[in-house]
């Protein structure tokens, strides 16, 4: 195939008008038609970033990129002009800008070469003239900047959302209190850091159909976004999510390189791919919000909460994302750890000219829970209570409702906690010592999947079909994705444990829109539970057939047959068999070709008030976790020495995984809490690289001592809960609490660098000031606040008038 635009020896394909092919390979005069040849020579793209943080976009000139040799196709946004977003209500994104760049990296241009480097070339020579407008670089300027708009919507100047929520009379419960604390928090965002960059490729196939290979989460969404913004039916659209190298929520969001690589190739007829640098995804980010907070805590002297009342500010970044539901996380999930009688939550989310912010592992939820494990540490001091002992005297109740209306149904946090306390030798080791060495203790709650879809309905929220084929071998179908956290493993082993075969005698097909039928996608510790229960249904359906052939072949009662190392044997009489390839044989003679589906619909939350939809889930994990440290008094350097970690798993369904899977978190959760931040300086990324980006190695990960609390919950598949995200939750408020233990000193933001230890002690020893953290939280207007009455004072999940509750009863 010629390279050189207009070459003479170039032909048409019949059937393809934007395919060539080079006339040499074909006699002169002859008709090529476009199925008598290979595919075209993959093509590269690359983005062109913005350069400034807010800008309007005056002109364009891609005059000198088209003419490098070897550039076959430049895009500009107002070729797609749809707007998208992974949420319904927050679809604010162009492919490439249109006419106003947002941050230091939106991308503006897209090149299509015939490699990364001439693309790279075009690229440089794009000219852009931009009209500079005030860039908004922190919470505080988003609130008091009423102009100029980052976005024309929301619910405020730069404010994408507000939400106000009330559960019973806060304010009589804390005047009532014996004790009320008030304290401001701060966590600084991070981002994922996955090994593996963000990568995509798009084909345009001669038939008119669009395929995308895309390290993605989340296929589905990816496949919906394609579909909207490109104007195509879905049905000619094919999404293949490949083997993630890392994700932890940085690919669960639709993207512009996707859409792009998509669009080149519809322009130019060629596969196209898009590699994003490491900068690139730096400037991508959907990570953790950085979250102001504010929490009035009160308890009566014997420790028993009585009520909370909770306000978070999240910088969010300059685009929607996930930020809506991030913004009720970040109070959804308070009531779920431990009985919180009365409750208020007061969240808002401001748009700034930085990189979006989205879901990092926990999503929404670790910035809270800092907030308030760490307030639990101050409670217990106050009240001279043991930090375990207060946080097991106010424990969440298995089968409950929380003032917020979500549901409970198991809890083995109790044993959680007395495994971390028993394991670290805690009793002999809090306030006793030598200084400079502490233990601190935390505990976290996290959902096992979402119990709402992103958009509303009634259908499932996973699938998955089933094939037996007679020469005994099993294919399962599904549309999640395996992101490394080994959810492909645990469908082949649900669907083995039920058929009674090995594991490794199931082929998986997985994350592809054409083949698979829909799962949601990797994200909110979905899969296990959801896919997993799925998988049970079609595994059980499969045994139906089965189960009938083989018993009228053996002569026994249904019932009374087990399947077992690939074996279907009566139980009184296990000689009594027939191979597993036999009994398909049987089942498919008698019912024609075997194949089942099942699926999977969360059940329906008691929460019937606006903004009930984020926080359900069909079961809550629990960790609890004990950091024991080392301060360095002369460099500030806070080492962990080692971490106690249990997590009430359900039933692990791979312990070994499960181990991986904890420990994981707790790498990240040492990251965050010791060293990782993103910074800005100039409008710009500080530090866009792993060179600069400081995060964990493995010289700096200390040693861990997992355990998994097994206490089967009927909502999961075997009684498997979540795994994946909710033992990062309790690590960073355990360090934070050891080094108070260690030192005397209380730092209420993270991450915890050395010079906000030295400050700190300066500070207590100058001052007698203990403390290093925010000390101011901005007004924010957020609006009369929903009032909902909590189970226990006569609600029934619906929102009323508030002179209308039942007033003066307490929760217990």
């Amino acid at each position: 195939m010629s390279d050189k635009k207009g070459s003479k020896n170039e032909l048409n394909v019949i059937g393809h008008p934007l395919l060539k092919v080079d006339a040499r390979a074909k006699c002169a005069g002859q008709t090529v038609f476009a199925d008598d040849i290979f595919l075209p020579r993959m093509l590269f793209g690359k983005l062109l970033r913005s350069t400034r943080a807010h800008a309007l976009i005056r002109r364009i000139d891609t005059a000198k990129a088209e003419a490098v040799p070897g550039v076959k196709a430049v895009l500009l946004g107002e070729e797609l002009p749809t707007p998208f977003g992974i949420l319904p209500v927050s679809q604010d994104e162009h492919t490439l800008a249109i006419e106003k760049v947002r941050f230091v990296g939106d991308p503006v241009v897209a090149i299509a070469a015939l490699d990364e480097e001439t693309a790279e070339e075009a690229v440089r020579l794009i000219e852009v003239e931009y009209e500079d407008l005030p860039p908004i670089m922190s919470i505080e300027d988003a609130l008091k900047t009423k102009e100029p708009r980052i976005h024309d919507y929301g619910d405020g100047p730069n404010i994408h959302k507000l939400v106000s929520l009330e559960f019973g009379d806060t304010a009589e419960a804390l005047e009532a209190s014996d004790l009320v604390l008030e304290d401001t928090f701060f966590y600084q965002g991070s981002t994922h850091l996955p090994m593996e960059q963000h990568a995509a490729v798009g084909l345009w196939d001669l038939d008119g159909k669009l395929t995308l290979w895309s390290a993605t989460q989340t296929p589905h969404y990816v496949h919906r976004a394609l579909a909207h913004v490109l104007k195509l039916p879905a049905s000619r659209i094919r999404v293949i999510a490949c083997p993630n190298g890392g994700g932890f929520g940085g690919k669960s969001d639709p993207f512009s390189h996707e859409i792009a690589a998509a669009k080149l190739s519809m322009k130019t007829g060629r596969p196209v791919k898009m590699t994003l640098t490491r900068e690139e995804v730096f400037y991508y980010h959907r990570g953790r919000h950085p979250v102001l907070m504010k929490s009035k805590l009160g308890l009566r002297k014997d420790g028993t909460i009585t009520a909370l009342h909770f306000k978070t500010i999240l910088d969010g970044g300059a685009y929607g994302s996930y930020g809506v539901a991030s913004t009720f996380y970040t109070g959804a999930l308070q009531t779920v750890t431990y009985k919180v009688p009365r409750y208020k939550f007061e969240g808002a989310r401001v748009f700034t000219n930085k990189p979006p912010c989205g879901p990092k592992r926990g999503h929404g939820t670790p910035q809270p829970r800092f907030a308030l494990e760490v307030q639990m540490d101050k409670a217990a001091e106050k009240l001279c209570i043991d930090p375990a002992e207060l946080r097991l005297k106010n424990l969440i109740e298995a089968d409950s409702l929380t003032a917020n209306w979500l549901k409970i149904t198991t809890c083995a946090l109790k044993t959680c906690i007395r495994k971390v306390v028993e394991g670290s030798d805690w009793n002999n080791k809090f306030r006793k010592l030598p200084y400079g060495q502490g233990v601190g203790l935390a505990c976290s709650s996290y959902i096992t999947g979402a119990g709402l879809p992103i958009y509303w309905n009634n259908m499932p929220q996973s699938g998955v079909q089933l094939k037996l084929d007679r020469s005994g071998g099993v294919t399962a179908f599904c549309g999640s994705t395996d992101i490394g956290q080994g959810s492909d493993s645990v469908l082949a082993y649900v669907v083995a444990e039920v058929l009674g075969i090995d594991p490794f005698d199931i082929r998986i097909v997985t994350a592809d829109t054409d083949l698979t039928p829909v799962d949601l996608g990797s994200y909110s510790s979905r899969v296990t539970l959801m896919t997993g229960n799925a998988a049970l249904q079609a595994a059980h359906r499969a045994r139906e057939f089965l189960d009938e052939a083989v018993a009228e072949k053996l002569g026994v009662p249904k019932d009374r047959l087990v399947a077992a190392e690939g074996r279907m044997f009566a139980a009184e009489d296990p000689e009594r068999y027939v191979e597993f390839a036999q009994a398909v044989q049987l089942a498919e003679a008698k019912f024609g070709t075997i194949g089942t589906v099942g699926s999977y619909k969360p059940p329906k939350s008691p929460g019937k008030y606006k903004g009930a939809g984020v926080g359900p889930s069909p079961s809550y994990s629990y960790t609890a976790c004990v950091a024991q440290v080392q301060v360095d008094p002369e460099t500030g350097m806070v080492t962990v020495e080692k971490i106690w970690i249990a997590h009430d798993v359900g039933r692990a369904i791979n312990p070994l995984l499960a181990i991986g899977q904890t420990e994981g978190s707790v790498y990240m959760g040492l990251g965050e809490v010791l060293m990782e931040e993103q910074e800005f300086r100039m409008n710009v990324h500080k530090i866009p690289s792993m060179l600069d980006y400081k995060s964990p190695t493995s010289e700096d990960m200390c040693q861990v001592e997992t355990y998994l609390v097994e206490e089967p919950d009927p909502e999961g598949p075997f009684g498997a809960k979540e795994i994946g995200q909710g033992p990062l939750l309790p690590v960073p408020p355990a360090v934070v609490n050891a080094l108070h233990d260690a030192v005397g000193v209380r730092i209420d933001e993270i991450p915890v660098t050395p010079e906000k230890v030295l400050k700190v002690l300066q500070s207590k020893e100058q001052r007698g000031d203990p403390r290093y953290g925010p000390d101011v939280f901005p007004q924010v207007d957020y609006p009369a606040p929903l009032f909902v009455p909590p189970p226990w004072e006569g609600g029934d999940g619906r929102a009323v008038e508030k002179s209308a509750s039942a007033s003066g009863i307490r929760g217990e």
